[in-house]
């Protein structure tokens, strides 16, 4: 039986990674946030109700789970106060069972207003970034001037250290940007309410971790972002500032890989991405409405509208490769529900399938070649049975193994946790090695 599962987005994120998450959470295990930070956004509904999270890993609202948020995320202290502030409201109690790692890196106002800032400045060529101030904090980070985590346990050392950083911004805000200077001294008055709920969660992660490993204890590690938005493999620049593609599991946990023993990936049964970047198969249609409409295709966390498209089983096959996947999970599978036919792009014309990450970079060189599928006219939505599928849907489901060469372990039909069909579950699939 598997123990540490890995569950990530095989796409540009979005894929509904936080609703499998959830739905695989067992009794006494452990949910892990491992990069990223809360320009992630993960819905779920539970029995009707929609709870969105940003830095708190999905799998918490389990009452017998341990939340980690570890070493490899950036994390706003005043984010994380209003997440758990919310999550109380609606009748979850978090505190004692939410462990944060010391040495994570802080987001702080310095960082929003750098971002804002930069996206401003570059105009038509921005990144379209969320504007939360992820990327600037990671740079901190490889620059070796962060704040961490650990750093809000004294908080007169944290107010020298801060008053340095806050006087290099203000220098670029000011003299470059042509923005407003910041106040350090508001910038600390404001952390004063999070520093005190949060104080007694901030722990050594990696300890635990391997502590929880020891004694056999599940866990779920749970990936932000997508594949094709990592610093190093996604369609750079039009990427996030970390890794969410599996290494970033290895070093923002200190999570050795022989301890994997399953690596699931999540994709849609279509394709979306938010923000600019390369989209091979993306869509103008009334397809792309359809999508739009039936997938509640915007942005969980920016509220954007997200770019759409056909199922991109090319890229999701460099996907598979670079995160050593050991089965997928099909989303949205009820969002292509009364379509006439259904398309997979299979081949990008005069592309090697080994070039594509370089191909992905530009675009408008890239032309799909599409398989045509025939569509289905019965309902999928909240199926929990693959035999209760239409033929078109199970064959559908049958050509993307084919295709990926790995099997598809399960198929979410719907937005409630319950809706899942669950094929082969990750905890019980004999473990692969990587």
């Amino acid at each position: 039986m598997n123990k540490n599962v890995a569950i990530l987005g095989t796409q540009w994120g979005d894929e509904g990674k936080g609703k499998i998450v959830d739905s695989l959470t067992l009794e006494n295990s452990y949910a892990v946030r491992y990069q990223g930070g809360h320009n992630a956004g993960h819905t779920l509904v539970i029995n009707g109700e929609k709870i969105v999270l940003h830095l708190i890993p999905s799998g918490i609202l389990h009452k017998n789970v341990t939340g980690i948020i570890s070493n490899g995320v950036v994390i706003s202290p005043i984010a994380l106060y209003n997440e758990i502030k919310m999550l109380e409201n609606k009748k979850f109690f978090i505190k004692d069972r939410l462990f944060i790692s010391h040495s994570a890196p802080l987001i702080l106002q310095y960082h929003v207003e750098m971002d804002i800032a930069r996206e401003k400045k570059l105009g038509i060529n921005a990144l379209g970034t969320t504007g939360r101030g992820i990327g600037p904090a990671y740079e901190d980070k490889i620059a070796r001037r962060a704040l961490r985590v650990e750093d809000l346990k004294d908080e007169k050392k944290l107010s020298i250290r801060l008053e340095k950083i806050v006087d290099y911004y203000n220098h670029q805000l000011v003299s470059f940007y042509k923005q407003k200077s910041i106040d350090y001294k508001i910038i600390l008055k404001n952390l004063l309410p999070s520093i005190d709920l949060i104080q007694g969660m901030i722990k050594d992660t990696t300890f635990i971790l391997h502590n929880a490993i020891f004694h056999n204890k599940k866990i779920i590690f749970e990936g932000a972002q997508g594949s094709f938005l990592d610093i190093d493999h996604g369609t750079y620049p039009y990427v996030t500032s970390s890794n969410s593609t599996i290494g970033g599991l290895i070093t923002g946990t200190g999570v050795g890989p022989k301890y994997l023993d399953y690596i699931l990936g999540v994709t849609k049964a279509y394709t979306t991405r938010v923000g600019y970047g390369p989209f091979p198969t993306e869509l103008f249609d009334d397809i792309d409405k359809h999508f739009s409409h039936k997938g509640h295709e915007f942005g969980s966390t920016t509220g954007r509208k997200r770019r759409t498209g056909w199922l991109d089983a090319v890229a999701l096959c460099r996907s598979i490769k670079i995160n050593s996947l050991s089965g997928l999970c099909i989303t949205k599978l009820d969002v292509l529900d009364g379509l006439k036919e259904i398309k997979i792009c299979i081949a990008y014309k005069n592309i090697k399938t080994l070039e594509i990450n370089t191909s992905l970079n530009d675009c408008k060189n890239v032309e799909p070649i599409y398989e045509i599928h025939p569509g289905w006219v019965v309902k999928t939505s909240g199926i929990r049975k693959m035999t209760d599928l239409p033929a078109e849907a199970r064959n559908y489901i049958n050509r993307i193994e084919e295709i990926t060469h790995i099997p598809v372990d399960m198929i979410s039909t719907g937005p409630d946790r319950s809706d899942i069909i669950l094929i082969r579950n990750p905890f019980f699939i004999k473990k692969q090695i990587i």
